[in-house]
């Protein structure tokens, strides 16, 4: 989910085994601003939801359903959470600490250049485990969980290669 300029909302980036890299989102507005920050193959615009009850989180986003429960904090959610939440989005912590996040989640960055000559922070406050899930693609089980191998590739960073929820603030600036 994401805030300003357009309000929250919920949007989807998939990448397939194939390499094909998919955005699902829920207006024109909001489909062409992430796809000028992120590099995609295709984009839809349709309903696109996604809510967290508890330990169980549900996305309903056209050919994409998961329902998905997640577990414990990882370690590095514990370490992240240690960090005050106004710090820990700040543009400029961000900056600083862009070394540190790639020892501790490789292929992971919280600064790097976007899109449209913008400027891009990942202000990462919680991770956990997933511990089950089940996806559906086009109504077809996508299969078990898996190491998310090889990275993605819609911007400067990756997610962790362990299925996980994490709690993000993206920041753009610029352009």
């Amino acid at each position: 989910m994401a805030g300003l300029p357009f309000g929250s909302f919920a949007d989807v980036m998939v990448q397939q085994p194939s390499g094909h890299r998919l955005l699902l989102a829920p207006t024109s507005e909001v489909a062409g601003f992430i796809s000028a920050t992120y590099s995609f193959d295709e984009v839809q615009v349709g309903d696109v939801s996604a809510s967290l009850a508890g330990q169980t989180l549900t996305v309903d986003a056209g050919p994409l359903a998961i329902r998905a429960v997640t577990g414990a904090r990882t370690w590095l959610g514990t370490a992240l959470r240690a960090v005050p939440r106004r710090l820990a989005v700040h543009p400029r912590w961000l900056a600083a600490v862009n070394p540190f996040a790639a020892l501790a989640a490789p292929g992971a960055r919280t600064r790097g250049t976007a899109g449209s000559g913008r400027a891009e922070f990942y202000g990462v406050t919680d991770l956990h485990h997933v511990t089950s899930a089940v996806v559906r693609w086009n109504g077809s089980d996508a299969g078990p969980l898996a190491p998310i191998r090889p990275a993605v590739t819609f911007g400067f960073s990756s997610v962790p290669p362990q299925p996980s929820l994490a709690r993000v603030r993206t920041t753009v600036v610029g352009a």
